[in-house]
């Protein structure tokens, strides 16, 4: 039987992305895509880059292609998906100081 929690089967999907600013119609549809994909339960890990983390990898392909079907007509968006296991490895600093890990509780799926 498949552990159903497994750091390996748990995946983290990373969209970044760069779009224009500079009128005030490009400032619309990047606050536009912006807003949607929170709106899919995405949340800022940086400006510019949002995380959301889903229980299989099956679960992060519905959200990616949901994240494809709202691609603003020009700009760069990066889509990754990266497993819970290479999400926990990463290292995360302000300025030299590194983060402190907090241990988060595992997130349980209701039916």
């Amino acid at each position: 039987m498949t552990n159903r929690f497994s750091e390996y089967r748990i995946m983290w999907i990373i969209v970044f992305f760069d779009l224009p600013t500079e009128t005030k119609k490009e400032r619309k549809v990047a606050a536009d895509f912006r807003k949607k994909i929170m709106a899919d339960g995405f949340t800022m890990f940086q400006f510019s880059i949002y995380l959301r983390h889903c229980p299989s990898k099956e679960n992060a392909m519905v959200h990616i292609k949901r994240v494809k079907t709202i691609l603003p007509d020009i700009g760069k968006v990066g889509i990754m998906c990266i497993t819970d296991k290479q999400f926990g490895d990463m290292e995360v600093f302000y300025g030299k100081k590194a983060d402190i890990k907090q241990v988060e509780p595992q997130q349980l799926e209701l039916f």
